[in-house]
């Protein structure tokens, strides 16, 4: 398993032809490391390829959906070779190359992996979703949320990145919500991303769970392959309107500001302006001589 023996990713059948898939990390709000990424990306392919299970709910344990990518630098593992989602290799590779291959392969990649995968994803969001936890929601096809829920990219606020690496937020947002977005790094409310199309629903926390899987059923009575068609066809829809083009160059827009970063302040993210409960753990974890290999957001 990569970088942790902890199981952090919890898969279920609730109902006839219903996979949930639920962040099993509470503790740490659903902060994503390795090991729960690639147990998800597992968790993923397993619903995928069950012949009997139609759609997937994505959900997550406690009082957040998640704070977004780890930055505990806790897990400093790399996963196998063969575990790799994408052909991004050389990990470990000088220069930049190692990061720029870490960041296409984790995050830009797998979740693109994520966005296309051919059954119908549900996501039930509640609590706080930030940075990396709006590329968990992003990837779904509709998102439930709980009253309770905001969001918020602080990668650009607190991290002097241009936002996470897999920039969907002109197409959740549209263009000006986005920027304003961005440009504060403010919250965004559960009612706030439903004006804006960003979210499907918005129900009372006491029944997210249950309407999520609600929603599930009732998509899973459509034909399975109909499903799929019909996810492939609205899917091209929104790449030929440029969506893929955009991701590539706001990825490497990001790359641009890590490595500003590490000009100014020798590490791929600004940490002085983070949460000093934050700054503090990454500057121990630096000191301890962990490296650069897990930077993220």
């Amino acid at each position: 398993m990569v970088g942790s023996d902890e199981q952090q990713v919890r898969y279920e059948m609730p109902a006839p032809m219903v996979a949930r898939i639920v962040l099993d990390r509470a503790a740490k709000r659903n902060a994503q490391g390795l090991a729960m990424t690639y147990q998800l990306d597992a968790a993923i392919r397993r619903a995928c390829e069950d012949d009997a299970v139609s759609v997937i709910v994505l959900a997550a344990e406690g009082d957040h959906f998640s704070a977004g990518h780890d930055l505990s630098m806790a897990e400093v593992a790399e996963p196998d070779p063969r575990d790799h989602a994408t052909l991004w290799g050389q990990k470990d590779g000088r220069g930049w190359e190692a990061i720029y291959s870490r960041e296409r392969e984790i995050y830009l990649g797998m979740t693109e992996r994520w966005r296309n995968a051919p059954k119908p994803v549900v996501a039930a969001v509640q609590g706080s979703v930030i940075a990396g936890g709006l590329m968990l929601a992003w990837m779904a096809d509709i998102i439930v949320a709980a009253e309770d829920a905001r969001f918020r990219d602080n990668t650009g606020s607190d991290m002097g990145v241009p936002g996470v690496e897999f920039f969907a937020h002109p197409f959740e947002l549209g263009v000006r919500r986005a920027k304003q977005f961005l440009f504060t790094g403010g919250w965004l409310s559960a009612q706030a991303a439903l004006s804006a199309g960003m979210v499907n629903e918005v129900v009372p926390r006491e029944q997210l769970q249950a309407r999520a899987l609600e929603l599930a059923q009732e998509i899973a009575r459509t034909d399975r392959f109909t499903l799929k068609l019909i996810k492939q066809s609205v899917n091209a829809a929104e790449d030929a309107m440029g969506r893929r083009q955009a991701m590539d160059a706001a990825f490497a827009n990001h790359q641009i500001g890590h490595l500003q970063n590490m000009l100014l302040h020798g590490f791929p993210i600004d940490i002085s302006r983070l949460p000093d409960s934050v700054r503090k753990g990454l500057e121990a974890a630096l000191a301890a001589g962990r490296g650069i290999s897990s930077g993220g957001q």
